[in-house]
């Protein structure tokens, strides 16, 4: 049983469009119409020619992640979209053959349809060797050990995952790499995500503020204080610029424009130039257009933005903070092929 994954950009920059619009999308935006390829072997020439500077193994390993998006991926397939936005999976069936979308930004132009199945789900709901095998460095693989299709699919239904059956692997799956790096990323802010509920999510953000080097108010009557879970400012006392209204979400569920709304009202409230909305579950596509409108006065944080901050001021966190947050950083040789 086969679950394909295809990633919506390194950075997840388009998942929010591939849910929106019903598609999965993958890059190699050097390439043009792939609609009349037949073999892995003309996909391997074109990217020879489109980028002459890729080592040959690289140039193999790609033309196969290709030609299986084009060719390789059925009508009615299970369909996965790890998200880096938030921390959940979509999933649906893919609907539609190969087709390239020549209106579309470079990095989304081959496409394939798919049909999304209710809301992305979250990953606490899955076990962690299903977990563990979404984290390929590959951008286009399938997911086939362990039973994984039938296992996910009574996630999908609303039921508790079964236990692991070991299912014999074709001779010719290879096993993917493994992004040690995202494999790393992803178990910490899963485990932030679980630790760190409802008003411990707060005291996390004011940390890493603190950390930052702002001086941080933290709001602990909200109704009588008009919304803002954080104040923070910068100076002695907190009175330079930039001075924040932060909100702070710590469901899994992505954040709408109503919620957005009401950040831009308690900055109001408090004369507060710019605003920090801090959601671990993430943002719909309504609000991150809005907030291209407002990139002087507001700043969204996901999930991903939030491991970030943290791992960029671990070492000035309060030390109560390293320890429920234990981590060390390690330096690891990377494959250049």
């Amino acid at each position: 049983m086969t679950v394909w994954v295809a990633r919506a950009g390194k950075y997840g920059e388009r998942e929010n469009q591939a849910l929106e619009e019903g598609r999965a999308f993958i890059g190699w935006g050097e390439l043009e119409d792939l609609s009349r390829i037949k073999t892995k072997e003309e996909i391997q020439d074109l990217l020879e020619v489109a980028y002459p500077d890729m080592k040959p193994g690289t140039v193999r390993n790609h033309a196969g992640q290709v030609y299986n998006f084009l060719k390789s991926l059925e009508i009615g397939d299970l369909f996965a979209l790890p998200l880096k936005t938030r921390p959940a999976i979509a999933f649906g069936k893919v609907a539609g053959e190969y087709e390239y979308i020549t209106e579309n930004p470079e990095d989304a132009r081959h496409s394939r349809r798919i049909e999304w199945i209710g809301e992305p789900i979250p990953r606490s709901a899955f076990d962690q060797d299903i977990l563990y095998s979404f984290g390929s460095a590959l951008t286009v693989f399938r997911v086939i050990k362990n039973d994984a299709e039938q296992r996910i699919n009574a996630v999908i239904a609303g039921n508790k995952m079964p236990n692991v059956t070991n299912v014999p692997v074709p001779d010719d799956e290879d096993d993917a790499s493994i992004d040690l790096e995202q494999i790393a990323r992803q178990q910490i802010s899963d485990f932030i995500g679980r630790k760190f509920k409802g008003h411990r999510m707060e005291g996390l953000v004011a940390e890493v503020l603190r950390a930052q080097g702002f001086e941080v108010r933290v709001n602990k009557r909200k109704g009588a204080d008009g919304g803002a879970d954080i104040l923070a400012g910068r100076g002695p006392m907190g009175f330079d610029e930039p001075r924040l209204c932060v909100q702070v979400k710590s469901s899994d569920t992505a954040i709408s424009s109503k919620d957005y709304d009401e950040l831009k009202g308690v900055m109001q409230k408090f004369g507060a130039i710019h605003g920090l909305f801090v959601s671990w579950g993430g943002f719909k596509g309504t609000v991150e257009e809005e907030a291209r409108r407002d990139f002087f006065r507001i700043r969204l944080w996901n999930a991903e933005n939030l491991v970030s901050a943290i791992h960029d001021v671990y070492g000035k966190l309060a030390k109560e903070i390293q320890t429920e947050i234990p981590m060390q950083q390690i330096w690891v040789l990377m494959d250049d092929d």
